[in-house]
C-alpha cells in the first residue's frame, strides 16, 4: 500500500513539473520581447533627437543663404543705378563693369543652385523622419516580409544643381565641350526651371565665342522668346545684335540693338548697345520692338 501511494505521488509530481516547463519558457520569451521593444523605443528617441538637430542646422543654413542672395541682389541694383548716372562716353569702363556684373549674376545663380540643393536635403530629412515615425514596429519579429523581390534601381538624370554648376564651372574654365554637354543635358531634363534661360544663354554664348555666329543667333533667339523675363534676356539680345554685325548684317544688327534699348531702356545692356551704335555712326534712337516679339 505504501509503495502504491509513493508511486502515485511521484507520478503527480512529474506531471506538475512537465506542465510548469512551457509556462516558464513562455515567460522568458515575453521578457525577452519586452526588452527588445524597450531597446527599439530608446533607439527611436535617439534618432528623433538626431533628426531634430540636423533639421535645425539645415534651416539655419537656408536662412543664411537666402540672406546672402538678398544682399547680392541689393548690390546688383546699387551697381546698376550707379552705372546709369555715369557718362555715356566711357565705353571701355562700361565693358569692364559689365564683366563684373556678369560675374555677380553668375555668383547669384550659383547661390540659388546651392540653396535649392540645401532645400532638397531638408526635404529628404523630413521625409525620412516621417517614414521612420510611420513604421515604429518594423524591427519586431515576424513583421518583415521574406523573399520579396528587390526592385531594380531606375536610371535618373543628375540633379539640376549638379548639372548647372558643372556646366558653369567648365564654361568659366573655357572647357566648352564639357560645358555644352552639361548645359544641353540641363535643357533636356530641366527646361522649365528658373535657371533654364541661363543654361540656354551659355550654350549660345559658347557658339558666339567659337565664331559660330549663325548658330549663336538662333540660340540667343530661344532665350529671348522662351525666357523673356529671365535675367539673361537682355544679354541675349545684345549678343545677338553683335553676332549679326559680325556676320556683316549691319542693318539687322542695328535694328536689334535699337530694339534692345526700347525693351530694356534702364539696363546695362542698353548702355552697351548705345555705345556700339555710336561706334557704327548710327543714332541710338530706340525703335518699337518687332510685332512678333512679346514679353508675355
Amino acid at each position: 500500500m505504501k509503495k502504491t501511494r509513493f508511486f502515485l505521488f511521484a507520478l503527480l509530481a512529474g506531471l506538475l513539473a512537465t506542465s510548469a516547463t512551457p509556462a516558464s519558457a513562455a515567460n522568458k520569451d515575453m521578457i525577452q520581447l519586452q526588452t527588445q521593444v524597450q531597446a527599439l523605443q530608446d533607439q527611436m528617441a535617439r534618432m528623433q533627437q538626431s533628426f531634430d538637430e540636423r533639421m535645425g542646422v539645415m534651416k539655419n543654413l537656408v536662412e543664411q543663404t537666402t540672406d546672402n542672395i538678398n544682399r547680392l541682389n541689393q548690390s546688383l541694383d546699387t551697381l546698376n543705378k550707379n552705372l546709369q548716372t555715369q557718362s555715356t562716353d566711357q565705353g571701355a569702363k562700361v565693358d569692364q563693369v559689365s564683366a563684373q556684373v556678369q560675374s555677380l549674376h553668375d555668383a547669384v545663380d550659383e547661390l540659388k543652385a546651392r540653396l535649392a540643393k540645401v532645400s532638397k536635403q531638408l526635404d529628404d530629412v523630413q521625409a525620412a523622419q516621417q517614414n521612420l515615425q510611420s513604421q515604429p514596429a518594423a524591427a519586431q519579429p515576424g513583421t518583415t516580409p521574406q523573399g520579396a523581390p528587390a526592385q531594380p534601381p531606375q536610371v535618373q538624370a543628375p540633379p539640376p544643381d549638379v548639372l548647372y554648376n558643372n556646366g558653369l564651372r567648365d564654361y568659366n574654365a573655357a572647357k566648352y565641350d564639357l560645358a555644352v554637354q552639361e548645359f544641353s543635358d540641363y535643357m533636356k531634363f530641366y527646361n522649365n526651371t528658373d535657371l533654364a534661360g541661363n543654361a540656354q544663354f551659355y550654350l549660345a554664348d559658347i557658339e558666339y565665342r567659337q565664331g559660330d555666329y549663325q548658330k549663336a543667333i538662333q540660340d540667343y533667339d530661344k532665350v529671348i522668346e522662351r525666357y523673356p523675363e529671365g535675367n539673361k534676356a537682355a544679354a541675349s539680345q545684345l549678343k545677338k545684335g553683335y553676332a549679326l554685325l559680325n556676320t556683316g548684317q549691319k542693318d539687322a544688327g542695328t535694328r536689334e540693338l535699337r530694339a534692345l534699348i526700347a525693351r530694356y531702356p534702364r539696363s546695362l545692356e542698353a548702355q552697351q548697345a548705345k555705345d556700339r551704335l555710336r561706334q557704327l555712326g548710327a543714332t541710338p534712337t530706340a525703335s518699337k520692338p518687332s510685332p512678333g516679339r512679346r514679353r508675355d
